[in-house]
Formats: C-alpha cells, structure tokens, sequence
C-alpha cells in the first residue's frame, strides 16, 4: 500500500465511525486511494435528502480558493454538517490563501481537495496548517515487486483468494495501474465459478486473455529450469504477439528477478521468512530464487544484469537503430541460457 501520513485503511475506518475532520487534503501520484476517499465521503457522509443544499462540487480549473472558502464558512442546511470536494485541487490557484480559513476552520464543514499527479509542498504554512487541523493524505505509486501482494491483500478483503501465480500473471500484465487492477479484480470475482474456491491461472488466463503458458512469469521459470525448449517457445510467441508482450516488460520482470537473486546470493541467512522480507515477495516465491541461486552462481547473475541493461539501450535504439526487439530478446536469452 502507498505510504500516507495517515493510511488509507486506518482514514476509512475513521470515516466509516463518522469521524470527521474538518479538511481532508488527498494528493499524489497514485489516484486510486484519492478518489476511494473522497467517493466515501461523497456517497455515504450526507444522507441522499441532505445532498440537495449541503454538498458542494467545485473543480479546480474553474473554482477559485476565495469562492471555495466562503462556501466552507456556511453553515449546514437541515444536517449536522456540509461536504465541500474540490476535484482537480492541482489546477487550483492561490492555494495558500486556505491557511488563513485553517486558522478557525468551521467544525460543520467537510472540506475535501483532490489533488491529483502530484503533491503540496510539505514545508509550506498551508501543508503544516493541514496537518495541525486536518487530514493530509499522500497516495504514492507502489512499486511493481509490490503489485502482486496488493492484489492478494486487495481480495482477501473480499474474502476471495488468489493463487501466487495468478497474482505474478496479473501484476506482469497489468503494471502498478491500481485502478485498472482492481477493475480486472472485480470482473474475476463476478466470473469465479461459485464451486471454484481460489482465483487461478485458469480463470486468469479466460477471463482476463493472459496467457498461462506463454508470459513473462513462465519465462523466468524456464531459465531458472534451464529449460531451452521452452524458453524458446514463449520467445517465439512473444515475437509474434509484441503488442501484448512488449519487450519492454519483459526487460523489466528479468531485471527485476536477476537483481533479487543477486540480493539473495549476498543474503547470509536464507531463511524463507528473511528472503521473502528481504526481496519484498511472496514467501511462496523464495524456493524459485533457491532454484535459480544454484542455475546462475553470482557472478553470472552479475553478467546477466549486464547483458539486460545492454539488450535494454539496444531496444531503445542505442547503437542498434535497426534492430527488432523480438530477435534482441532472442539473443539475449540465448547469452542467458548458455
């Protein structure tokens, strides 16, 4: 989960006591967190009948700060409180001048600022006067290694669970996008036979259109098997299929795998608990590196990274402007291989 000043579940769980602050000021680089918060507050803080004359939506390109602090210094009509929501807050003006309202702000007034693909500056009066009165939330990007326990967390909520692979399958074909993730999510959950009790590459690979032979998941697990026919086989259905398997990607999952187990190779104790805490992965994972430490000792992973990072400014065009990234991959997992 992003890292926040107060977490998601931790703000959720205030909000569904109906404990209210006065401001909430979500920001950062990943939307999903921001528009759950202020889709909460949105739906459920005012009863239907009380939206009418206490609930407020201005956005940022067409609001001004004056306007909005004035609609936050009315009192409520027929309702214990009003809801503010300032979506686009990024493309707001004067920011700064909130501080003064923050001074005294009215206790009956929800004042909610989306501010989306970026972030207040922290050291400013109007970021320190937030946090003294209100809510200051952060939604940062997670990263990819992280994208696979977000999606187990995220349907263990649900009370559904996944299969590790089926996790690895989605987080390599659908990034760290978490909006889209969890639309895929809730597809698979309407789709998930009664009778069938986890989510499986099967369900993955019917529902979704991943393949669970032939991606980059099932690549890593041939060469840590050192299995050439099949690497070769999904190499070949990668080049043929290169809008859904871009090079890029699969670039980056290698990279990814061969700089972890050069941390695993380096790890004093291989203990599943300290690796999978080490490597940030699913425990269930540890016995592929094991696999793998004993297929590439550490100085060929340390060439193997190598190679990556050369094969990777080659598919961009450095010193190889002509070169097709099926036949760069081709090459490369032939130098992997042998």
């Amino acid at each position: 989960m992003a890292k926040n000043s107060t977490s998601y579940r931790t703000l959720l769980d205030a909000l569904q006591r109906r404990e209210y602050a006065p401001i909430y000021y979500l920001m950062g680089e990943e939307p999903f967190y921001i528009d759950k918060i202020s889709d909460y507050i949105e739906n459920y803080a005012l009863k239907e009948d009380e939206k009418t004359f206490n609930q407020t939506i201005f956005y940022g390109k067409d609001a001004n700060i004056g306007t909005i602090i004035n609609a936050a210094k009315q009192f409520p009509m027929g309702a214990s409180h009003q809801v503010i929501i300032v979506k686009e807050a990024q493309q707001l003006k004067n920011i700064d001048e909130l501080q003064f309202y923050l001074k005294q702000p009215l206790p009956t007034t929800l004042l909610v600022f989306c501010h989306k693909n970026g972030k207040l500056d922290r050291r400013t009066k109007v970021a320190g006067e937030i946090e003294k009165k209100g809510v200051l939330f952060v939604s940062d990007k997670i990263y990819d290694d992280q994208v696979p326990k977000w999606i187990i967390d995220y349907l263990a909520e649900k009370k559904v669970t996944i299969a590790a692979k089926a996790a690895e399958m989605l987080s390599e074909f659908l990034g760290n996008d978490l909006s889209r993730i969890a639309n895929e999510l809730e597809k698979l959950i309407i789709t998930k036979p009664s009778n069938v009790a986890s989510i499986t590459p099967e369900l993955v690979e019917k529902n979704i259109g991943i393949s669970k032979d032939f991606n980059n998941f099932e690549l890593v697990k041939a060469l840590t098997n050192n299995d050439i026919l099949k690497s070769n086989r999904i190499i070949r259905y990668f080049s043929t299929n290169e809008r859904a398997n871009p090079v890029s990607v699969t670039l980056v999952v290698l990279f990814n795998f061969f700089s972890n187990l050069l941390v695993y190779h380096a790890l004093p104790d291989k203990n599943n608990e300290i690796v999978a805490k080490a490597l940030s992965i699913n425990a269930y994972f540890v016995k592929d590196y094991a696999q793998a430490s004993r297929r590439f000792p550490s100085t060929k992973t340390e060439q193997i990274i190598s190679l990556i990072r050369n094969y990777d400014a080659q598919s961009k065009g450095v010193n190889s402007p002509s070169a097709e990234s099926g036949e760069l991959l081709k090459e490369l997992i032939y130098k992997i291989l042998h």
